[in-house]
C-alpha cells in the first residue's frame, strides 16, 4: 500500500531584474526556511531553459520577474512560458509568479498564461507563503538566506517611489516611499555581520528620499553614521541617490567614515534641460554640474556612477550631441546606459516614442564607445598604485576581486593571478598545494582583503599583484 510522503516539497526560486528583486528572493527564502520548507536558489537549472527531469529535484517553481523595461519584461514572460512547459510535461509539479511584471500585469497574465498556479504581486509575500503551507513569521528581523558571496549583502533601507519621474514604472509597481526605521537596519546589519558579511550595498528606490516619511526629513547620513558603528562591517556602499534634493551632509559622513566607500551610484538620465523638464526630473544641467562639482569637492577621489537614457520622446540629434559632449567634459568613473522604454500608464506614455529604436541603439552605443575611452584612461592612472581590494571568486587561475570603487556585477574587476609562494605568509593569504603537483602555491580566500598593487589596465579590468610581493 501506498504511504503518503511526509516531506515537504522543495522549492526553487528564481530571482530576474535588479538587486531589490534578489533581497526579496532572499527574503523569501527566509521565510521558507523558518518554516521548515527545503528552498534553493536557481538550483541546476540550464539557462534560459528547464531542466530535464531528474537534474532538480524541486517540485515547486517561483519565479520573481521584473517589469522595468521591455527588455526586462521579455525576459520574464520567456522564463514563466518555459516552466510552464515543465510543468506540462510533468517536470515539476507547481510554478508560481511573483514580483514586478506580476504586480504590473496580472489580469493579463492569468489571461495569457492560465497554466501557471497562480501569481503574486510585490506586497504578496504573506499570501504566497501562505498559499505554500507556510505562516509568515514576523519576528524575522531581516534575515534572510544569501545569495550573494557571503561577504557582501545587498541591504535594502526602503521601499516604493514617490518621485513623478515621467518614463519610470516603479511606482506602480512598488507603490509610494516607505522607509524602514533605522534601529531595525542596525539590527540587521549587525544580523548580517555576524553571519560574516563585510560590504553592506544600500538599495532603494531612491536613497535621496529616506526618513522623509517616517522623520518628517532626509535621514541617511544618520543612518549612515550608526550603519558605519556596527562591528565587522568593513565597506558600505551607495546605490540609486536621486540628484534632486540630495542631502549634502551625507557627504560629510561619506569623507569621515573610513568604512564608507568613496563610491556614489547617482541616476542623473540625462542633461539637456528640455529633456529633464519632460523627464519631470526636478533639475537642470546647472543644477547637476553644481552638484558634481560638489560632491567631487567634499569627496575627493570619490568613484560617481551614473546611468543615462537614450531615445526618450523628442531627443534630437542636437540633444544627444549635448549629452555626448557632456559625458566627455564630466568623466564619470562608472556609466551604464537604457535605450528608452514606452511604459503604459506612465507620464512620457502620452509622448510620441518617436526616435527610432535602432536609433536609440546607435546612440547607446556611441555613448558606451566614449564611455569606454574614459574608463581605460582612469584605469590606466591607477598602475602602479596600491590598493585595498574585496575577493568575490576565483575564476580558473585568477582571483576575482573589487576595490572600493566598484560594485559587484556592474563594475571593474581585479584580476591576481595565483603567485609561487614567498618567504612569510600572513593573512588573509593561507598556503596550499597544487593537485598533482610539487609546488604550491599562495592562494587568496574569497571573501578577503587585501593589498593588491595595479601592474595593468585594461577598458574595464585591472590586473595586479599581491603588494611587497
Amino acid at each position: 500500500m501506498k504511504t503518503k510522503s511526509v516531506n515537504k516539497p522543495k522549492v526553487n526560486v528564481i530571482t530576474l531584474g535588479c538587486s531589490k528583486n534578489v533581497y526579496d528572493s532572499e527574503v523569501l527564502m527566509g521565510q521558507l526556511k523558518a518554516n521548515n520548507i527545503p528552498v534553493s536558489h536557481e538550483e541546476n537549472i540550464s539557462s534560459p531553459y528547464p531542466p530535464s527531469k531528474g537534474e532538480n529535484n524541486a517540485s515547486i517553481i517561483i519565479i520573481n520577474t521584473c517589469g522595468f523595461i521591455d527588455n526586462a519584461k521579455q525576459e520574464s514572460i520567456n522564463t514563466i512560458l518555459e516552466w510552464g512547459e515543465a510543468k506540462q510535461k510533468g517536470l515539476v509539479e507547481k510554478v508560481y509568479v511573483t514580483g514586478c511584471l506580476s504586480e504590473r500585469y496580472k489580469p493579463e497574465l492569468k489571461k495569457e498564461i492560465p497554466d501557471i498556479d497562480d501569481y503574486f504581486g510585490t506586497h504578496d509575500l504573506p499570501r504566497l507563503l501562505k498559499t505554500l503551507n507556510a505562516n509568515y513569521k514576523h519576528e524575522l528581523i531581516g534575515e534572510r538566506l544569501l545569495t550573494t558571496p557571503l561577504h557582501y549583502a545587498y541591504f535594502k533601507v526602503s521601499e516604493g517611489c514617490d518621485r513623478p519621474c515621467s518614463f519610470c514604472a516603479i511606482p506602480i509597481m512598488r507603490g509610494g516611499h516607505v522607509s524602514i526605521p533605522i534601529e531595525r537596519l542596525v539590527t540587521q546589519a549587525k544580523n548580517l555581520a555576524r553571519q560574516g558579511v563585510k560590504e553592506l550595498i544600500l538599495i532603494a528606490q531612491d536613497l535621496t528620499y529616506y526618513g522623509l516619511d517616517i522623520y518628517k526629513q532626509r535621514r541617511l547620513s544618520l543612518l549612515l553614521e550608526k550603519l558605519s558603528d556596527v562591528e565587522g562591517i568593513e565597506w558600505i556602499r551607495l546605490h540609486y541617490a536621486f540628484p534632486q534634493g540630495f542631502p549634502l551632509d551625507v557627504l560629510d559622513v561619506m569623507r569621515e567614515k573610513e568604512n564608507i566607500c568613496n563610491y556614489l551610484d547617482i541616476p542623473l538620465q540625462h542633461i539637456n534641460d528640455d529633456l529633464l523638464k519632460s523627464m519631470r526630473r526636478g533639475t537642470t544641467k546647472e543644477r547637476t554640474n553644481r552638484l558634481i562639482s560638489t560632491i567631487r569637492e567634499k569627496v575627493p577621489g570619490i568613484a560617481l556612477r551614473t546611468t543615462l537614457i537614450c531615445g526618450y520622446p523628442g531627443e534630437t540629434e542636437e540633444y544627444f550631441e549635448e549629452l555626448k559632449e557632456w559625458i566627455g567634459e564630466i568623466k564619470f568613473e562608472r556609466l551604464g546606459v537604457f535605450t528608452y522604454s514606452h511604459e503604459e500608464n506612465t507620464h512620457a506614455y502620452k509622448l510620441k516614442d518617436d526616435v527610432p529604436q535602432k536609433v536609440k541603439q546607435l546612440r547607446a552605443n556611441e555613448i558606451m564607445k566614449a564611455q569606454k575611452k574614459i574608463s581605460l584612461r582612469h584605469n590606466k592612472s591607477l598602475i602602479g598604485k596600491t590598493l585595498k581590494v574585496l575577493f568575490d571568486k576565483k575564476e580558473g587561475d585568477y582571483f576575482i576581486g573589487r576595490t572600493e570603487f566598484d560594485s559587484p556585477e556592474v563594475d571593474n574587476e581585479v584580476r591576481v593571478k595565483a603567485e609561487p609562494p614567498v618567504a612569510s605568509l600572513r593573512p588573509p593569504f593561507v598556503k596550499g598545494g597544487i593537485k598533482g603537483g610539487s609546488k604550491d602555491h599562495v592562494y587568496l580566500r574569497i571573501g578577503d582583503f587585501a593589498n593588491i598593487k595595479i601592474t595593468g589596465a585594461k577598458e574595464y579590468d585591472l590586473e595586479g599583484k599581491l603588494a611587497n610581493h
